[in-house]
């Protein structure tokens, strides 16, 4: 299938198959897929956390209203954004680019200058904003890769944030839980969304051409 064959082919699963497991190479592509996605600055202000544990997982669904997807799936992912921008994250962000890339300029120091002065003055839940966005991007990038590996998926927002940052000790890390993604197979006897057509707005009503 072509990427638009694919994006048409997923939805989002409500009902998946516990019994079927995303093998890691495929996980491994999403999470690449992830990794290699843009952010702002490319600070990449956000983690992703891999919840496998079922013991977690059951904690986690009953802060996301019983979605039964958080449990079911293959391997459920947890987008945490930085609770704010600090010298430090600033800093190592910059620092590993110049080891990286071999060499350090002038234009590339004024910029990191330039977000020192700016990103940590600012307030934290402004900065927490900034960051999820920046996590949101990461998701849509995620979206499409699990299409693309026929890997189906959830995105969920639906749940109690600060419970979720408790259950996995994100306050210490500085994270704060964004939105959670599902993934593994659909159930296809149970789910009834599945036999239902994609509804989307058309492109006439959805684009608009600056000419």
């Amino acid at each position: 299938m072509s990427l638009i064959e694919k994006l048409q082919w997923r939805y989002a699963t409500k009902k998946m198959d516990s019994s079927k497991v995303v093998p890691q190479e495929k996980v491994d592509q999403i999470l690449e897929a992830i990794r290699l996605t843009a952010s702002s600055s490319g600070l990449q202000p956000y983690e992703v956390i891999i919840v496998t544990n079922q013991e977690i997982r059951e904690k986690i669904k009953a802060a996301a209203n019983g979605q039964s997807q958080v449990t079911e799936c293959s391997h459920l992912l947890v987008f945490a954004a930085w609770d704010t921008y600090t010298a430090e994250r600033i800093n190592q962000a910059f620092d590993m680019t110049e080891e990286i890339r071999d060499f350090k300029s002038d234009a590339g120091d004024a910029y990191r200058q330039m977000l020192l002065k700016v990103y940590p003055a600012r307030d934290a839940e402004f900065n927490f904003n900034h960051a999820s966005k920046q996590a949101y991007i990461g998701l849509g990038t995620a979206l499409i890769a699990a299409a693309y590996e026929q890997v189906d998926s959830t995105p969920m927002e639906g749940f109690n944030p600060a419970a979720v940052d408790e259950i996995l000790n994100l306050k210490e890390k500085g994270l704060r839980s964004t939105v959670l993604l599902t993934l593994g197979y659909r159930n296809a006897e149970e789910d009834w969304l599945l036999k239902l057509k994609k509804v989307r707005r058309s492109a006439e009503s959805f684009f608009r051409w600056v000419k």
